[in-house]
């Protein structure tokens, strides 16, 4: 995918950074969101911290990027906003308190690495709003990807068996991290940061645990409990008041 992507900016005359201080801030920010994030995901969810616990402690990304906004980035969160990101995580806890279920005292460690990515988002989203909001997508991408590939591909190296079976579920698995994930989700992650405020930005992310539930209604019959479906409503709530009672840019 670095390859690639660099193929393309170069192919398609994509300007690259001048200076080289932008491509460092350009490659942090990928390190973070591509990297340290994902991976706190995967890697606790592989050591056996329940999905739903996960959404749980990502979930709250929204709240401390409202609390770190102000100084960080100098922008206000007014009092009826804070009710909404309350709102959004208090439907938040709702939607995935049905599949709540803590793992075994001896790898309750692995939680640590639900925290990391509930760090790494929330960083990755600061640092790309105030370091490089306006960067080229195309080479920004591409920067970003190398960055990532790089360190991924040295702890890969050093930590794995370096066997990988390239079953039919894992093609299908690598194909939509790779292209819905990190160049979709985090493409547009990367339009919405250039056009709005950090806070408004994140607030959206309350909506990643209902639209999960959504998809495995649909696709593999899940049920949804009442709690869930009251849980999507208070989560609407609250995202509309904190777009709404957002100031003007």
């Amino acid at each position: 995918m670095a390859l690639l992507f660099s193929g393309l900016a170069v192919a398609l005359g994509a300007p690259w950074p001048d200076r080289r201080r932008d491509v460092v801030h350009i490659a942090v920010a990928g390190l973070l969101l591509h990297g340290v994030y994902l991976s706190g995901v995967f890697i606790g969810i592989d050591r056996g911290v329940p999905a739903g616990v996960m959404a749980l402690i990502v979930g709250a990304q929204p709240v401390l990027t409202a609390i770190v906004v102000g100084p960080f980035l100098g922008e206000r969160v007014r009092p009826l906003q804070w009710l909404g990101f309350l709102l959004g995580f208090a439907g938040l806890t709702l939607v995935v308190s049905e599949r709540l279920t803590l793992p075994d005292g001896d790898s309750l460690a692995v939680l640590g690495f639900g925290f990391l990515a509930l760090l790494a988002i929330t960083a990755g989203t600061l640092y790309q709003k105030r370091y490089c909001p306006q960067l080229d997508l195309r080479t920004g991408t591409a920067i970003q990807y190398v960055a990532t590939a790089v360190a991924l591909g040295a702890l890969a190296l050093a930590l794995e068996s370096e066997t990988v079976e390239w079953t039919p579920e894992f093609l299908f698995a690598l194909g939509w991290l790779s292209l819905v994930l990190s160049l979709g989700a985090v493409t547009l992650l990367y339009v919405l940061l250039r056009r709005g405020a950090a806070s408004k930005v994140a607030s959206l992310f309350f909506l990643v645990p209902p639209t999960a539930a959504g998809y495995a209604w649909l696709l593999f019959g899940e049920t949804l409990g009442p709690l869930a479906f009251i849980g999507m409503v208070v989560i609407m709530v609250g995202i509309l008041l904190v777009n709404r009672a957002a100031p003007r840019a």
